[in-house]
């Protein structure tokens, strides 16, 4: 269920067999399931309708090349800079900075879609000043693919608080002057229905959408590279202009503003390097 396709409804309901048996029609049939197990079907299949939508969108592959020891570099200095900051907050911190770390994680969540929205137009326009002509006209056409992920991406945070305050308009005022009291719950229902999906969508998507870079990787193989290195040090700032400093002695403070985007930045350059020598990626004309 998590790495996979998600089955269709008719899959589950069938268990392997050619047909769904007339046992599961008895039970789906009874009017005592009703309540119980079609809205359970229709989430499921409203879930599964945007998570394959999501996948489509956002493949699992972050970047265009594959390097196994760059990911696991990546995931080493990941770890460690959780330990670093649990051994900070251990030794150093106070009731309140395990609160403030936690708000931190939070905004972070928030703030990492619609930062990289903003982030990744002026890496990109950086390397089409940097790349050569045939390498721009290549890149142009596959910003397009990226431009359309994002938009879908933009499109459905966008339209998740329209209708959920149409939603609200429409239950505090149940005698609307367009339509008669009755269509009230038929209007709700139709603008609850697609905020469903919608929001189904988003808890999909985020994910990949981050991970990806909203598919920037297909507009050039150092693109996620270079956009991780761009927002570890907007993370820093904005964390800095938000919390302050980590807890500590002056030195700590410092090492630990400055050691994590400094880190991840060495790791970043090591990856653009290996794409350069090993596998011909050129960010320069």
């Amino acid at each position: 269920m998590r790495g996979g396709e998600w089955p269709s409804v008719r899959a589950l309901l069938r268990q392997g067999q050619p047909r769904i048996s007339g046992c599961m029609w008895l039970v789906l049939l009874a009017p005592c399931t009703w309540f119980a197990v079609l809205p359970l079907m229709l989430c499921y299949s409203y879930a599964r309708s945007a998570r394959v939508r999501a996948h489509r969108l956002y493949p699992r592959t972050h970047g265009a090349v594959d390097d196994r020891h760059v990911t696991r570099v990546q995931k080493v200095r990941a770890w460690t800079a959780a330990a670093m900051s649990l051994l900070l907050l251990a030794v150093y911190g106070k009731p309140e900075d395990v609160a403030e770390v936690q708000e931190q994680y939070m905004m972070r969540l928030v703030v990492t879609p619609p930062l990289l929205l903003l982030s990744a137009p002026v890496v990109i326009a950086v390397l089409f000043r940097w790349a050569s002509a045939q390498t721009r006209s290549a890149m142009r056409v596959r910003v397009r693919a990226a431009l359309r992920s994002a938009g879908w991406y933009v499109g459905a945070v966008t339209a998740v608080p329209l209708l959920g305050g149409a939603i609200v308009l429409l239950g505090q005022n149940r005698t609307p002057s367009s339509a008669s009291p009755g269509a009230v719950p038929w209007l709700i229902l139709a603008a609850a229905l697609p905020l469903a999906w919608l929001l189904f969508f988003v808890g999909f998507a985020t994910g990949p959408a981050i991970r990806t870079g909203f598919n920037t990787a297909a507009v050039h193989a150092a693109l996620p590279a270079l956009l991780t290195g761009t927002l570890v040090w907007e993370f820093a700032a904005i964390s800095l202009l938000a919390g302050g400093l980590p807890p500590g002695p002056p030195v700590i403070q410092a090492l630990a503003v400055i050691g994590g985007p400094a880190s991840v930045t060495a790791v970043v350059w090591w990856e653009i390097s290996r794409l350069r020598t090993r596998y011909g990626v050129a960010l320069r004309a």
